[in-house]
This record gives C-alpha cells, structure tokens and sequence, in this order.
C-alpha cells in the first residue's frame, strides 16, 4: 500500500495548494532574463512644452548614475547645498540641485530617490523633475544613458512591478485604464481595478477550484488513506456554483466595455431632417455644417462627448436615401452611394441609435425603411422640428415597434436635455454607479473566464462517473483564471499586453 507523507497530507489539506503542474510559467521568471537586471530610463511625461518633466530610472544603477550626475545647489536666501550623495539620501525625498555633464549644467531639477523594494518596481527608483521641454529633457536622457542606463521598453515600469511580485497582472493592466480614463466613471472602475477588485473576485473562485481539484485528486490517488471523498452530488454543487459566479462575471462585461472603450452613437434618418443641427445641440458647439439644402453632410463626422460617466462617440452620418437621384452629376451620384454605404456601416457597428423624423413632413418611404433596419438594435426615435406643425406624432411610430420616442425641436433646443438623459438609461439601463463591484473592462479577461466557463461546463457534462477527467477540466479552468491575474501565463502573452503601454510607464 502507498503511503503518504506529512507533507503531503498537508498539501491535500491545504485550501490555497497550487500543483506545481499546473503552471504555465513563473511570474519571476523575468529574473533569468538579462534585459530584467539592467537599469532602464525614460521620460515619463507627454512630450512638449509643460512646467515639469520627469526623467525615471529603475534599477540597481538608479543611484550610482544619479550620485556621478546630480550635484546640490543652493537655495535661495543662501542656504548650503548638501555634501551627500543621492544614494545617502533618505527614501522618498527630493533635493534641489543641477545635472552636470563634464562640469556643463544641462538643468535646475529636483531630484526624487525612492530606495527598494517600496517602490514603483521594487527596485531603486530615481525620478529627476526637468524643465519640461524637450531640449533639456533629451539631454537629461541621453545623459544617463551615456552612463549605461538602457532605454525603457513600452510598460518596462510595470512590467518590473508585475515581475517583482508588487502588483498582479490586471493591476498592471488596470494602469493603462487609468491613463486613458477620459470620465469620472471610467476612473473609478479603473481604481477599483488597480485595488484589486478583479483580482480578489478571479482568486476566490480559482481558489475554491482549488480545493475541490486537490480534495478530489487526493481521494484519487490515495483512496486506502482516511482522506475523505468528495461525494457526486458534493462535486455537482460546487461545479454549479463556480459557473453561477463566472456567469454573472461575465454579464458586466458589456457594461464595462462601454467604461473602458466608449459608446458609439450613430445619428441617422433621411436628407435634412435635422442631424447635424442634432449633433450641434448635444456638443454645444457649431461643430457640423447645417443648410436647408439637403445633402449638406456627405461623410461621417464623429466628437466625442461624456454623458452621464460614459464616453460617447457620436458620429452624424450622411442621409440616408432609397434611391439617388439620376438627375445629379455623375460624380456627385458616386459622392452619394459612398456617402450612404459609410452611414449603413456606422449604424451596423454602433451599440445605440438616434434615428431621427422630420416631424414636419409625413412619415416617407425612407423613414419606414429605417425603423425596420434598427429593429433589434438600441435606439431612441427622436420627432424633431416640433417647433413647425407637426404631421408625425410618436403613436404613428408605435405601429412599428415599441422604442424611446421623444420630440424635439434642435433647432430652437427643446428637449435635448432629455434626449441625453434617455441616452444615459439606454446605455446603462438605469445602473450608474459600477464602483465596489468586480467589473470586466478588458477582452482578454472576457475571453479567459469564457474558457474557463466552458471547461466548468464540460465537467458538468461528464458528471461523476469519471472523476479523472473532471479533475482534467477543473486544472483548465484553473489555469484560465490563473492567466487573467498573472498566476499562470507564458512570456508571450506577457510582452503582448506590456507592449499596448506607453514608454516610461
């Protein structure tokens, strides 16, 4: 008979035990690459004109090259500058002084030093805050790379904090979000992110997973040791609990990636019904060229705007007609066939529609055609022209579906305050506030807990009669969601999510 060990027993009855198998590739396991030992630099501010530029290192180097560079200077009312070096200096604190370069001073900075491992990276960090233009940023640059510094590869930064154990793989990523947060929402669900309320939902069900895999592996292996086995019906509940938790993980993600990537809106109807005068209204600025004369707009033309904590795209399309006329020039035709096809396909692509009726005029052909090509799309109807005698009234329109109908005039601005907030409950469906909830913001993360989901439902198909493939699917899920946080995930995968950052973050 097998015997087992203490150690192993106590593995088994670990509820946190990873088998080694399952990983992929050790997150440290940037360490045996030459390029992780170096000290790296780069500006970490937009490039242009500004009061403050920062130049970053990292790295074991950070404070040998900044102790060859830096020099204290003097304060004003003539206070002595220091006689230490930066790497004598305490832990986050910042020091006036000079870059010298051969006795040349290149720029009045202040000097960070950040010592390991609390910072940023883990490692030594000095940031030297620059004027901010270009000149005297470069020199800095090309100063300490003349010292041995190697340039920053995109996301170097956050990559070293990842490697070095500071922060998960959707923390780092949650970074970028931050940076391209373009409204409050955005920011929010961004923070929740980089705090780790992704990471902490993804970990509790590939933790539970965990147990269930090693208690039912164990009673595998070792059925003549007092382990206890993990009963059918046991095994059946805990499948159909981790899928109740990806599948409402799951439901966030159209949510989310409206937060993360914005909204498209496409404004759409038939010629001179009033578009771009819409367009205008929801931007609050003359942005779109307006004319009686129909066919003034003949290509898209796309703002952006923040409504209720969503990025929109609003894009005003060119109008829409059932036939063009043969009358027109041949080049003028050829405009607007192109100019139509391009309006479809931004309606095909938008995740909401404002399909607007001239309500001045009866219901025409075209009209009557778009309300049946929106069908199943999200849309808001909007009557517009209510200033003029009206010919169209919104119980016409219920003959066709049931949508948001609201009357407008853009014209004279009646009613556009409610055409943005019936937009804002379209997109949310009455939901605002997504903060303190685990959000998925990002495709990769969708597509992982997809798989992992299927191989949940692929253990529930086989049921209990073979427990050795159901442990199988129980390791692939696992190792989904270990790939979302960083647990398990191969260096390819890795340089292609740090590569999407920008350089000096």
């Amino acid at each position: 008979m097998r015997k087992i060990s203490n150690l192993q027993k106590s593995v088994i009855q670990n509820r946190d035990c990873f088998p080694p198998r399952l990983l992929v590739a050790d997150k440290r396991g940037g360490r045996n690459d030459s390029h992780f030992s170096d000290t790296i630099a780069a500006i970490s501010t937009p490039i242009g004109e500004g009061g403050i530029g920062i130049v970053r290192m990292s790295g074991s180097g950070s404070l040998k090259i900044a102790d060859e560079i830096f020099h204290g200077g003097h304060f004003p009312k003539g206070s002595l500058r220091t006689k230490e070096k930066p790497s004598q200096f305490a832990s986050y604190t910042t020091h006036y002084g000079y870059i010298l370069n051969k006795g040349e001073k290149i720029d009045e900075v202040i000097l960070t030093v950040m010592h390991a491992p609390k910072t940023y990276t883990r490692e030594d960090v000095v940031e030297i805050n620059c004027h901010g233009g270009i000149v005297p940023l470069k020199r800095v640059l090309e100063l300490v790379i003349k010292k041995g510094v190697r340039l920053a590869q995109p996301g170097e930064f956050t990559k070293r904090a990842f490697l070095n154990g500071r922060i998960d793989l959707t923390q780092a990523e949650a970074v970028v979000d931050i940076v391209r947060a373009k409204t409050d929402l955005s920011l929010k669900v961004a923070m929740e992110q980089l705090q780790g309320g992704l990471s902490a939902a993804i970990k509790k069900v590939r933790g539970k997973l965990l147990n269930l895999l090693a208690r039912m592996e164990a009673s595998i292996d070792f059925p003549e040791e007092d382990i206890g086995d993990v009963s059918g019906d046991e095994i059946r509940m805990n499948i159909d609990s981790f899928k109740s938790e990806l599948e409402e993980l799951l439901l966030t993600f159209d949510k989310g990636k409206m937060l993360r990537e914005g909204v498209t809106v496409a404004i759409i109807g038939r010629p001179n019904v009033g578009k771009s005068s819409l367009m205008n209204c929801l931007l609050g600025e003359e942005r779109a060229i307006v004319t009686s004369i129909p066919g003034t707009t003949t290509d898209t033309i796309e703002e952006t705007i923040n409504i209720k904590g969503a990025q929109m795209r609003i894009v005003d399309t060119a109008g829409i007609s059932s036939k063009v006329s043969n009358r027109r020039k041949r080049s003028r035709n050829i405009i607007e066939i192109e100019s139509i096809k391009r309006a479809k396909e931004v309606l095909s692509k938008s995740e909401l529609v404002l399909l607007i009726i001239d309500g001045s005029q009866s219901l025409k052909t075209e009209d009557r055609d778009l309300l049946k090509e929106i069908k199943g799309k999200k849309t808001i109807v909007l009557i517009n022209k209510i200033d003029l005698p009206q010919k169209v009234k919104p119980e016409d329109l219920k003959k066709f579906f049931k949508v948001n109908i609201i009357e407008i005039s853009a014209k004279e601005k009646i009613n556009i305050d409610n055409v943005q907030s019936a937009i804002g409950n379209m997109i949310w469906d009455g939901e605002i506030d997504f903060t303190g909830d685990a959000i998925l913001t990002n495709i990769r993360h969708k597509e992982l807990v997809s798989v992992a989901l299927e191989s949940l439902n692929s253990a529930a198909r086989i049921g209990v009669n073979s427990p050795e493939l159901v442990t199988l699917d129980l390791r692939e899920s696992i190792a989904s969601l270990g790939e979302i946080t960083g647990e398990t995930i191969t260096e390819e995968v890795l340089d292609r999510i740090f590569e999407n950052f920008c350089i000096g973050k």
